[in-house]
């Protein structure tokens, strides 16, 4: 087969352009659908132009909204850092908390004694 190096190098930069274009294309209506401002009309709007017109939707919709994406993006990302702070939070505390009212009961039940119970506290806190 005769398959210059040069045609090589170009199939490659096309399957590249290609690869990218498609990530354009998700990130974009990625973030139509994620923006909670825009209005139903407003994103079957834009959908319909990027999907009719797809390098020139693209290109506008960048022109027109690349600075919101990138400020939704960071919220996005910072919410989520948040929640999973705030769930490891509640996570934790109800762990030990959770391990101490059983410590209790069975300390008041009278199943483990006073030094028992001290020890499996120390070990639950150190935790």
């Amino acid at each position: 087969m005769d398959y210059p190096l040069l045609n090589v190098f170009m199939t490659t930069v096309w399957v590249f352009l290609w690869i990218l274009w498609f990530i354009l294309l998700f990130r974009v209506i990625g973030d139509l659908f994620r923006d909670d401002t825009m209005s139903g009309w407003a994103k079957a709007g834009w959908c319909f132009f990027v999907v009719v017109l797809p390098f020139l939707g693209i290109f506008v919709y960048l022109v027109a909204r690349g600075r919101g994406m990138g400020e939704r993006e960071s919220k996005a990302a910072m919410k989520a850092e948040a929640d999973l702070k705030e769930f490891v939070r509640e996570t934790a505390a109800s762990g030990h908390a959770a391990e101490l009212s059983k410590l209790v009961e069975l300390k008041n039940h009278g199943d483990i004694t006073a030094e028992e119970y001290e020890q499996a506290k120390a070990k639950v806190l150190a935790a």
